[in-house]
């Protein structure tokens, strides 16, 4: 599947972003996606997982309660939307895809994810 990410730009902190990931290549439906993010320096990160009905949400503990993980299957597109933004948000957010459905506990791993968007640049100024 190809993933185009889109929605990133620089915001004050306090502020909101929503992200995009536009899918395209296989049946948008049958699996779910996650949204993992790198800082500079740092080890890419798990920041939220979606099933492949949008029923079940799994979230890292630094984001939850402030950012929400949607899709809409009509658009074959996946949502983060990203409130009450910290500078340590900074970091570019990259949606992916497994290759497979996986379980909702294993979502958080980013070797079970088999393609990824190019990623989009978030900046949390102070």
């Amino acid at each position: 599947v190809q993933l185009q990410a889109s929605g990133g730009g620089l915001v004050q902190a306090g502020g909101s972003l929503r992200l995009s990931c536009a899918a395209s290549g296989r049946t948008f439906s049958s699996y779910g996606m996650g949204w993992f993010r790198q800082a500079p320096g740092k080890e890419r990160e798990f920041v939220a997982a979606i099933s492949r009905s949008g029923s079940s949400t799994r979230y890292a503990d630094s984001v939850k309660g402030r950012f929400t993980f949607s899709r809409d299957s009509a658009k074959n597109t996946v949502y983060l939307q990203m409130n009450s933004l910290k500078p340590e948000d900074t970091a570019v957010y990259y949606c992916a895809a497994p290759r497979a459905p996986i379980q909702m506990s294993r979502a958080t791993t980013a070797n079970e994810y088999y393609d990824w968007g190019q990623g989009t640049q978030v900046t949390v100024s102070s």
